[in-house]
């Protein structure tokens, strides 16, 4: 199925704006359907496309690319070898993960002075520093981020495009939507919760309405990205920390213990990995922001920080990875409004989700209480302005915001908003807007 993306807008911008001055990098995580929107929007805006895709295509075509002094003779070999008439302005080559090509990445650069036609390049875990250590990267590279699909995305697959237009203006207003609407929606939201935003998920959806098969396509990607993980780290420490997601999430820890999902291996040698991890756009970092103020990511540490999933339904089949789908009891507590406080991590990681795809870096802080004893946590800091919004996340209903609460008194001068988010209808407690998880997207 070819799905409606919002990136495809992002796309057409740079095809007007740059008219072939630029080349455009999609970058995400595997399966995220970057190779799809780059074919659908080939074949929609140009008169004729190539698609080289790096992971099979022979070797000689890659080989064209290590000496670009002659560029008639590599466009001249590209029609010859698939068979397709290029045109001056008119046309699109779509490098397809282009990491397993380096030097095609580097020859950006002369193609794009050539000026005769436009460029899309597509990559996953594209930063990996063997891949380009020996390249320079072009600086007429345009990089757009593609996510997995958003709640908005996913309720146009299901052909439903009224709902969020409605929400937003109920948002805007903070008006109310009763409790037998928000209950619907809620469950509505339940739904994209277990199967995520990866395409071919959604798409089995669609096909089946049957959940254990989503659920098995949802293995197969999260086996894909292990596979990766094994192969950027032999160690296999980056997998370790991988899998170790949702049970660090559930610990209630105010920071990812690396040592405990390592067997004891220190922070400082595995860095590199976790640096790697957030390039690959397969996991989300969210940093303990050292001074919660305006300007968070000059006042962060890189030593205390939280993992999420970038995509909630592979989190829920990780967080029950060794079990069968049967026994995975998310399913089943998700669907039926029953979710215990001690799976509330799972709204935690779809707020992570949302705020990342939305371009909002993750940040959250902790405080001491009063006795020394215990912590506060605000789970989530956005910059607003000039000031930032603290947010508290809930897994129920509206009841105590206790850190929420301590937060303000300690930096009252420096908030914007306070959010709450939890799973009732909009409302406004003092000056605490309480919003339902589903609203995330409008922060």
């Amino acid at each position: 199925m070819i799905f409606k993306r919002k990136i495809y807008d992002e796309l057409l911008n740079w095809k007007q704006e740059d008219n072939g001055s630029t080349a455009i990098l999609i970058k995400g995580a595997r399966r995220v359907g970057k190779s799809t929107i780059a074919e659908e929007f080939a074949k929609n805006e140009y008169n004729s496309y190539i698609l080289i895709d790096f992971t099979n295509c022979a070797n000689e075509i890659k080989e064209l690319f290590d000496d670009v002094s002659d560029l008639n003779r590599i466009f001249l070999k590209l029609q010859l070898e698939y068979g397709v008439t290029l045109e001056t302005r008119n046309s699109v080559i779509i490098f397809d993960e282009v990491q397993f090509c380096p030097k095609a990445r580097q020859a950006i650069k002369h193609l794009v002075a050539d000026g005769r036609y436009d460029y899309i390049e597509t990559g996953s875990l594209i930063s990996i520093r063997k891949n380009v250590k020996d390249i320079l990267i072009p600086s007429e590279e345009l990089e757009v981020n593609m996510y997995p699909m958003d709640y908005e995305e996913f309720k146009w697959a299901m052909n439903d495009y009224a709902t969020i237009p409605l929400l937003k203006q109920c948002f805007k207003d903070l008006k109310p939507l009763g409790d037998a609407i928000n209950r619907k929606l809620m469950r509505d939201f339940r739904l994209y919760m277990l199967v995520g935003g990866m395409p071919k998920a959604v798409s089995t959806l669609l096909e089946t309405n049957n959940l254990e098969k989503v659920d098995r396509v949802k293995r197969g990607i999260i086996n894909l990205y292990e596979k990766d993980f094994n192969r950027i780290d032999p160690t296999g420490n980056a997998s370790k920390i991988f899998h170790q997601i949702p049970a660090q999430l559930t610990g209630n820890a105010n920071r990812y213990m690396t040592w405990q999902a390592t067997d004891g291996t220190a922070l400082s040698a595995l860095n590199e990995i976790i640096s790697e991890m957030k390039e690959s756009m397969v996991v989300n970092i969210a940093y303990h922001a050292n001074d919660p103020n305006a300007g968070l990511a000059l006042h962060h540490s890189t030593d205390n920080f939280k993992l999420f999933l970038a995509d909630t339904g592979l989190f829920i089949t990780l967080a029950f990875w060794d079990k069968k789908f049967t026994d995975n009891i998310i399913y089943h507590k998700l669907l039926s409004d029953k979710l215990a406080a001690d799976l509330g991590y799972v709204y935690e990681n779809v707020v992570s989700q949302i705020l990342k795809s939305n371009g909002n870096e993750l940040y959250y802080y902790t405080f001491p209480t009063e006795s020394g004893k215990h912590n506060y946590e605000v789970d989530f800091l956005i910059a607003d302005g000039y000031k930032i919004s603290p947010i508290e996340i809930k897994s129920s209903g509206y009841k105590a915001h206790t850190s929420l609460d301590a937060f303000s008194n300690k930096y009252s001068s420096r908030i914007r908003h306070r959010y709450l988010i939890y799973t009732k209808d909009v409302r406004k407690d003092s000056d605490i807007i309480c919003l339902p998880v589903y609203m995330t997207m409008f922060l």
